[in-house]
């Protein structure tokens, strides 16, 4: 059994680390008597460029079920922008439709330098590339942040942007910042979890309805007057109008939208919403006949979309696929926030099964309303489905998400993180007596870091507001994460010395050893020296 502990780094037990501040009697126990460790999770242990990149469940969930380091996220990105590969596949297409039909190009993602979903300064080459390519008029669809970089600076991206979009216009092009709103309340759903949100980014980016403003400044500056408190990430949606009332850049027929996120999981909704004839989840009024862009292709097994600026990995050979081709029975669960993240990031970017016949998901739907509201999110339920899965005994290798410790944790509530992560170690203490009583094998770990590190600092101090507050952190760490086994059928197991840095990719050697194989040549090397183990997979 492997449990994931999404967003549950180890920190510096100090008074804003909420994993240390909770009341964690069966994580403690773990890591007493288990065999423990600490895995790396961010920068190139994951596949990203250098050592201050925050891990994230993306690249957390693909590296640990891939068992290798490929290059993505926004390293993938990076390398495709300095070889000039980004221009070549799809690009030549959207500007000779440009050139043909005179169409506007609409750009929507989320504004940041967080490198997570999306980095600002990929906006800004294709806003480069567009002008050495003559596009006379682009429209921006601004997604906010506050999660991934720290909170309240919407309005430092909004200035840095327009300030360059300035300079374009004095150079006689119509770039303008049409719309927008925070990631959390626009465009930016996942799984299926609350169609509301991509309906509030519809009525922005396409239909022009969401409520009005002159500029996205003064969207930010509002609702600041309107709560002091907002973050950036729940701001509502808003258009931009010009003086005669009407929006700047409703997206219509024969327009180009290009989405710049190369994360998928929180724009394949509002992608699906741009080009699914048979579209059901809300009524969208109208639908414009476009041409869908995307930074790179977010689904491989469906080939979504069908139009992208930058090739993605090929994950093959995931555990999970290879453990299919020996017969062994898997299940994974999750609540709805990180569902996709045991099936779909796990299994290399597929959603489906490799083997219906061996493999089950099962989804818990997650409440709909501010994670620090019902801090304890959807971990008793967690719990109870896999309790029932281990005393059905169908499955040999399971693996499940909490997602409290992530989810609460980009909230910024202390408090409340620190319910969250006493919620997980209550239903991890379950899970324990029922994996001790079946005598299996149980693994904890982490995707990445973030409720251990809950508060901004520069330079070693903690940074301080205008009125001396701390600044509370919301984004992920970039901190090790702990990884214990517990074996309770008291198999002879040690961890290996001799592995100078390890880190997320190693999990899926180490699990095909538990489950006596042998892993494939190409895995990064197993973390545990067992008794004799079976053949090659």
């Amino acid at each position: 059994m492997l449990l994931i502990l999404d967003g549950v780094g180890e920190g510096n037990h100090g008074y804003f680390d909420c994993v240390f501040q909770a009341s964690t009697p069966n994580l403690d126990l773990l890591m007493r008597s288990g065999l423990a460790t600490k895995l790396d999770a961010s920068g190139p242990a994951v596949g990203l460029l250098g050592a201050s990149d925050m891990g994230n469940s993306e690249v957390g969930h693909n590296t640990m079920g891939a068992g290798r380091v490929f290059d993505q996220g926004a390293k993938l990105i990076d390398a495709a922008f300095e070889s000039g590969d980004v221009w070549l596949k799809a690009w030549p297409s959207v500007i000779k439709q440009i050139r043909d039909t005179s169409s506007v190009l609409h750009l929507v993602g989320l504004l940041s330098h967080g490198r997570i979903h999306s980095d600002s300064a990929h906006l800004y080459r294709i806003l480069e590339q567009a002008e050495l390519d003559h596009v006379g008029e682009v429209r921006i669809h601004i997604l906010l942040d506050g999660r991934d970089v720290e909170d309240f600076t919407a309005d430092e991206y909004i200035t840095e942007l327009e300030g360059k979009l300035a300079d374009c216009r004095r150079r006689g092009l119509d770039y303008k910042i049409a719309s927008g709103g925070g990631r959390m309340v626009t465009t930016m759903d996942r799984y299926g979890a609350n169609w509301a949100v991509v309906e509030a980014g519809w009525q922005a980016h396409v239909l022009g309805t969401a409520r009005p403003f002159p500029s996205a400044l003064e969207a930010v500056n509002v609702a600041r007057a309107e709560n002091q408190k907002i973050s950036d990430q729940n701001i509502p949606a808003f258009t931009v109008v010009g003086d005669s009332g009407l929006p700047l850049g409703a997206i219509a027929d024969g327009d180009i939208v290009l989405v710049f996120n190369f994360r998928g999981d929180r724009v394949i909704e509002f992608c699906n919403a741009l080009v699914n004839d048979s579209f059901v989840h809300f009524d969208r009024m109208r639908m414009p006949k476009i041409l869908l862009v995307a930074m790179t292709q977010y689904e491989r097994e469906s080939g979504f979309p069908e139009t992208y600026l930058v090739e993605p990995p090929r994950i093959r050979d995931t555990v999970s696929e290879i453990l299919c081709e020996v017969g062994i029975k898997q299940f994974a669960c999750a609540e709805t926030q990180k569902f996709g993240h045991v099936t779909y990031f796990w299994n290399g970017n597929r959603s489906e099964t490799f083997d219906a016949l061996l493999e089950m998901y099962v989804e818990i739907p997650s409440d709909t309303i501010p994670f620090d509201q019902r801090p304890w999110m959807k971990s008793a339920e967690t719990a109870d489905t896999i309790i029932r899965e281990l005393r059905e005994g169908n499955s040999d290798f399971l693996r499940a998400n909490f997602a409290g410790g992530d989810m609460v944790g980009h909230t910024a509530n202390l408090q409340a993180t620190v319910i969250a992560i006493e919620a997980i170690d209550l239903a991890v203490g379950r899970i324990m007596n029922v994996i001790e009583e079946f005598s299996g094998c149980l693994i904890v770990t982490a995707d990445h870091g973030n409720a251990e590190d809950m508060v901004e600092t520069e330079n070693g101090a903690i940074k301080v507001s205008q009125d001396g507050d701390p600044i509370l952190k919301t984004s992920h760490s970039v901190n090790k994460v702990p990884f214990v086994i517990m074996d309770y059928g008291r198999r002879p197991i040690a961890m290996k010395m001799n592995i100078g840095s390890p880190g997320l990719a190693n999990v899926a050697s180490t699990i095909v050893e538990l489950l006596g194989y042998v892993p494939p040549d190409d895995y990064e090397p197993s973390l545990i020296e067992i008794g004799a183990i079976g053949p090659i997979l």
